[in-house]
């Protein structure tokens, strides 16, 4: 058997909250096609340029749906930075995606933006809710790049209100930072990354306020100005994960361990008399995998080498206890 590995702690919330409101909306790229503004070639609640301003929406399409290579699932997104022959000029066309709105208000690339109003109407706000404060987003990708200096990113803010990536120069957008309430930015090598490869990255928390949004922005080329094509930037099963620092853990009991080795979830309640708990597992999207009784004065094992691979939820309700956390399949 290899190595057990205690399993990371979550914060210790209602499971409504931990496995469905504090989480990313459709993170595993699985739903594809918005109602609205109708563009299908988006993973549905996600944007790219095609659905931004009139002029990024001369862009080439940038964004693309991938059944080959996926992490998990039936399909991961692809982003690519695209080369476009206007027939008087040729431009490069960075591939984004985002939970705003790109926004191009001139044809020179260093004023795009993108932000959480739409260019043309102030009722489309496309802003994803998200009330938790988590420790850090987490998730898959995989890189090629297009050529020297290239790299991919991705950031994600916490916020309230309205915001715009980057914040500055603010010349067609106001300053947002005081909605800031926390900031995590990933970068890929400029090398290449030719297999699923797992990136987590810290928020860091500038204020002591909950969010009531979440901006994630990716694109395969960090330079906003980039005049190279080619690079790309896959991503599958975005995530947010919780830690218990800071959380009043009432409900914990420390004789209670949890374990994940070879396919198998280990509830250790040898130390544990005269209580009745159950063992949930469940998806990124909250969705229950699995439910099954425990018994005290024994350690318990729970095959889920039934389950995709992917990051999973799990959840420990006892009479006097709760305790909750995650772990990987590989």
């Amino acid at each position: 058997m290899n190595k057990i590995i205690t399993l990371s702690l979550a914060a210790v919330i209602s499971s409504a909250t931990l496995f469905a409101q504090t989480q990313i909306t459709n993170g595993g790229f699985e739903n594809w096609g918005n109602a609205s503004p109708g563009v299908s070639t988006e993973p549905t609640n996600w944007y790219s340029n095609l659905s931004g301003s009139n002029i990024a929406q001369l862009g080439s399409q940038t964004c693309f749906q991938c059944t080959s290579p996926v992490h998990s699932g039936t399909y991961s997104v692809r982003l690519e930075t695209e080369s476009q022959n206007l027939g008087f000029e040729t431009v490069i066309v960075n591939g984004s995606l985002t939970t705003g709105v790109v926004d191009a208000p001139t044809t020179t690339k260093s004023d795009g933006y993108i932000g959480t109003v739409n260019y043309s109407t102030a009722s489309d706000d496309r802003r994803m809710p998200f009330t938790g404060r988590p420790d850090s987003i987490v998730g898959y990708y995989q890189y090629s790049s297009g050529g020297a200096g290239e790299l991919g990113k991705i950031r994600a803010i916490l916020h309230t209100g309205d915001y715009y990536d980057p914040e500055t120069p603010t010349t067609y957008h106001p300053d947002p930072t005081a909605n800031k309430i926390a900031d995590a930015l990933f970068l890929t090598p400029t090398s290449n990354v030719t297999s699923w490869t797992r990136f987590s990255v810290a928020f860091t928390y500038t204020s002591a306020a909950n969010p009531a949004y979440i901006m994630i922005n990716a694109t395969p080329s960090d330079n906003q100005n980039t005049t190279v094509a080619g690079s790309q930037l896959w991503l599958d099963d975005i995530a947010v994960v919780y830690n218990a620092t800071g959380i009043n853990q009432l409900t914990n009991n420390q004789n209670l361990k949890v374990y994940y080795a070879d396919k198998t979830v280990f509830v250790d309640l040898q130390n544990i008399n005269n209580d009745e708990s159950t063992l949930s597992v469940f998806d990124l999207t909250g969705k229950l995998m699995s439910s099954q009784k425990m018994e005290d004065n024994k350690l318990n094992s729970v095959n889920v080498s039934g389950l995709n691979t992917g990051m999973y939820l799990y959840q420990i309700i006892g009479s006097a206890y709760q305790k909750t956390g995650k772990f990987i399949i590989n």
